[in-house]
């Protein structure tokens, strides 16, 4: 399993429309859904607006394939995203 960590800091008075975006069922969980190696996100919530998520794969190269396939889609996501967060830091990732 191929894990990648995100930390997040939520714009100010937007946290639900982030954790609706970020969380199960979000925007990300379900573009993440169209390539079989995706195993799903999980969704920490911090205080003062701080989130971590989790992605999971089921290898580095399911994700490195997916976003060379979906480049397009991932820059359109991230671009409406982009207004929910006042932060976005990758962490790293690890295969455990």
């Amino acid at each position: 399993m191929h894990v990648i960590l995100w930390r997040f800091r939520a714009r100010p008075g937007h946290e639900a429309k982030f954790e609706a975006a970020y969380g199960e069922n979000g925007d990300w969980d379900r573009f993440f859904l169209v390539s079989d190696g995706y195993r799903g996100t999980e969704l920490l919530r911090g205080t003062e607006g701080i989130y971590l998520t989790l992605d999971r794969w089921v290898s580095e190269d399911a994700y490195r394939a997916f976003l060379e396939a979906q480049a397009s889609g991932y820059a359109e996501i991230d671009a409406l995203c982009e207004a929910l967060t006042i932060e976005e830091t990758l962490i790293g990732a690890v295969d455990v």
